[in-house]
């Protein structure tokens, strides 16, 4: 693999990966992606979780080598991972910093290249030219105003003596992104930049991204952000011929170009399935014409039938081969989301709650009330107690004031924002262990269509986000609950997914709440009723 990175205004940014390739421990994680983006694209990369989309973006930012292929990127560099640069003792002030070194790096070679122009040091006219350049690309005076006002629309820390330690998870990313934004690298690798944040801040992120001025790479699960922001799609999902696919015309002609490509895949491989069953049926004849035929009753055309035995044995013989050379080249599509059949209670509430409060997390007092198949969507900006009315329902979570009630027989789920699993065990082992637990039946972890083979026997540990979240839903599953409590369901799941599942909870008879800021999510439930926090 080469790779080639350069200084660039952000007029000259641009991003092209050629045929990049990359394994880990012999599994091909990235197989052939093409990628070509120049300053105002935004290029979404999409697929499956343990697809390879942060992969891509580390090997984009020169972080991780290709086995093979060539990466080249013009421009200064901005990339917002899952993971916080900085140990928990130092501050916001510090994160600023860094995120703007590139600013504040081009603010002091202008100063300088000012001094040596002002002592009419040789060369000191091209040094300030090329520093001016530099210090205007990233616009680098504006540039900590910038960073103020993403914090503040974003709804993150502005103190910049606060340690990262007392922040929380979500904080501390939305102290990032706001840097970035304000930073206005030539290019930005952006890793789930919504998650964690409220509707302001979504619209916040959706405004800056579309008026970019250079290259962003996207890797996010909000469908939302997607269509309003992207320009090109990369998808990095199994297809008929194991190659990535590149969608132009934004993340609308991807939608309608990949359900396409399904639709082909899918009768192409059926086509095959069908013509090597028929091989197999043609097999199967001739070797019963041959039974047959070899073995005539006594005194009944012995000789007729003696004389026809060699053709027969050269049909099956052909037809043999005929078999053995049609191979299915095409693999089966990837299967879909099927949810269980969640049980109805009728005859009583499943579950009362009455002015529920929680200190300091659940100010505003809370009543509702759920029967089989009630449908509910608990909105509100961050901290409004949206997750802590969730665990309360769950009974995971006492509350301050009020009182919750479930009748006896009533199974609750609750699916958490964040991943629980861990250890050597396997996604079978504790799925298994679930089922057992929860003394149901249950339909059997692949049937699910979550978890592809290789992950449902890998250890928890070595699972990525994404397939941990994947499995958190089929543990919740797993206990058949009559109340289903989702809080950012979405979060860490492809969009494909998404939508399965949002079609799967439309109709069962579980009743069901949702706790998102996700936009598409909200259209799509826009017939449900609200609770806002």
């Amino acid at each position: 693999m080469s790779s080639h990175l350069s200084l660039a205004p952000a007029r000259a940014a641009h991003v092209r990966a050629s045929g990049v390739h990359l394994s880990f421990g012999g599994r091909p994680v990235l197989a052939g992606v093409d990628l070509v983006a120049a300053a105002g694209d935004r290029v979404a990369v999409v697929g499956e979780n343990g697809r390879g989309k942060t992969t891509l973006l580390r090997v984009l930012a020169g972080d991780l080598p290709a086995d093979r292929g060539d990466v080249h990127r013009a421009g200064s560099l901005g990339v917002a991972d899952q993971q916080i640069p900085l140990d928990a003792d130092r501050t916001v002030g510090d994160l600023i910093d860094l995120e703007l070194a590139a600013v504040r790096n081009a603010l002091a070679d202008l100063e300088s290249a000012t001094e040596a122009l002002t002592e009419e040091r040789p060369g000191a006219d091209d040094a300030y030219a090329a520093a001016l350049a530099r210090a205007e690309a990233l616009d680098a005076w504006d540039a900590d105003r910038r960073v103020e006002v993403s914090l503040a629309a974003l709804s993150a820390v502005n103190d910049r003596t606060r340690q990262l330690g007392t922040l929380s998870v979500g904080q501390r990313h939305r102290v990032r992104l706001a840097c970035l934004l304000g930073a206005r690298h030539s290019v930005l690798l952006l890793d789930e930049p919504t998650n964690h944040l409220d509707a302001s801040g979504l619209q916040h992120l959706t405004e800056q991204l579309r008026t970019y001025p250079g290259v962003v790479v996207l890797v996010s699960h909000d469908r939302a952000l997607l269509a309003d922001v992207a320009t090109t799609v990369v998808d990095l999902d199994p297809s008929s011929d194991g190659r990535p696919r590149v969608y132009g015309g934004g993340y609308a002609a991807y939608v309608e170009g990949r359900r396409a490509e399904r639709a082909r895949w899918e009768a192409l491989h059926a086509d095959q399935v069908a013509e090597r069953q028929r091989l197999a049926d043609d097999l199967s004849a001739a070797q019963n014409r041959l039974r047959d035929n070899w073995r005539p009753e006594k005194g009944h055309g012995k000789h007729t039938r003696a004389t026809r035995a060699p053709g027969l044995v050269r049909a099956v013989h052909r037809r043999q081969e005929e078999l053995a050379a049609h191979v299915v080249a095409v693999p089966p599509p990837p299967t879909r989301f099927t949810m269980p059949e969640l049980p109805e209670y009728r005859g009583a509430t499943l579950l009362r709650a009455d002015n529920v409060t929680v200190a300091e997390r659940l100010k505003q007092p809370v009543t509702l009330a759920l029967d089989s198949a009630d449908r509910l969507v608990v909105t509100g900006p961050n901290g409004a107690g949206k997750s802590t009315l969730l665990a309360v329902l769950a009974g995971e979570l006492a509350p301050s004031t009020g009182t919750v009630n479930r009748a006896k027989p009533v199974r609750v789920g609750r699916l958490g924002q964040e991943s629980d699993p861990s250890g050597r065990r396997t996604a079978l082992e504790l799925y298994a262990e679930r089922v057992v637990r929860s003394g149901q039946s249950a339909p059997g972890l692949g049937e699910l269509g979550l978890l592809d083979r290789q992950d449902v026997r890998r250890p928890l540990a070595e699972l990525s986000v994404g397939a941990r979240r994947r499995l958190d839903l089929a543990l919740v599953l797993a206990g058949r609950p009559h109340v289903l409590l989702l809080d950012e369901p979405t979060n860490h799941l492809s969009a494909t997914l998404v939508d399965e599942l949002t079609d799967a909870l439309q109709v069962t008879a579980a009743a069901v709440v949702l706790a998102t800021h996700d936009r598409q999510l909200l259209r799509d439930t826009e017939s449900w009723q609200r609770l806002a926090l």
